[in-house]
């Protein structure tokens, strides 16, 4: 792939999963790449040094990204350690637990918000800042940011949803010097869904898809390293599913 070579790009939540594939693949599409992790040491540790015995330039930075004093840290280091700032993935965030409305309380549902959302904020707004003009932003919905999730993610899913929002409407302010889009995977076998979906639903899902199976954290990454890409300068505002053809947007 084109448009990648000696770019330097931030990948949160980059210790695991899909943020580790994103990682991963830019990296060997000729990036530089900073990841911050906040509860995934060990993972950033391994995809740090995975990527420098192949040849390639990476750094790990703990972060707890809720926090823009954090945010901004982890994009002065990057900067820092490479001269610049090219692109910003953020993956980082997470279901927290499975709740009813019923069950959560405000400070529930803040959390979840704060993970998901303000989390984006922070990182975007310190990116921003820093980011070369030909710059990109990739985040990251859900498909549950589309169709409401599944039992008990209501707050996840209402998060999610403004992901994409937040998305379309940063494309708008920052184009164009800088573009913006999101993806949003559906079933994709991760750590995600080893904690929060039960087998069976997990089999059903995968079952009902048109491909009749999850998907894999590097198929996220392949379109990841595409938005990112040069070859993808007329693209923002987008907001792309991962899900195997399980919802048609």
């Amino acid at each position: 792939m084109n448009g990648l070579n000696n770019k330097v790009i931030l990948v949160t939540g980059g210790g695991r999963d899909i943020g580790k594939a994103c990682a991963d693949r830019l990296a060997s599409e000729g990036a530089k790449v900073a990841i911050t992790y906040f509860g995934s040491a060990t993972g950033a540790e391994e995809c740090q040094n995975a990527i420098t015995a192949a040849g390639g330039k990476a750094i790990a930075i703990k972060a707890d990204m809720t926090v823009a004093a954090e945010a901004q840290s982890a994009v002065e280091k990057t900067v820092a350690e490479f001269g610049r700032l090219d692109g910003l993935v953020h993956v980082a965030g997470g279901m927290i637990a499975r709740k009813t409305l019923a069950d959560m309380d405000e400070a529930f549902f803040r959390q979840v918000i704060d993970v998901n959302l303000t989390s984006l904020f922070n990182a975007s707004k310190a990116a921003v800042a820093a980011m070369s003009d030909g710059g990109s932003i990739v985040t990251f919905a859900s498909q549950a940011g589309r169709d409401g999730g599944g039992p008990g993610a209501v707050a996840y899913a209402t998060s999610k949803g403004a992901v994409m929002t937040f998305t379309r409407g940063l494309a708008k302010e920052l184009g164009p010097k800088i573009r913006v889009n999101s993806v949003c995977p559906g079933m994709i076998s991760t750590t995600f869904h080893d904690t929060f979906t039960k087998p069976e639903v997990r089999e059903r899902v995968a079952g009902a898809t048109p491909l009749k199976r999850e998907g894999k954290s590097e198929e996220v990454a392949s379109l990841v390293a595409f938005l990112v890409s040069d070859e993808a300068s007329f693209i923002s505002g987008a907001c792309y599913d991962v899900n195997g053809g399980t919802l048609f947007s």
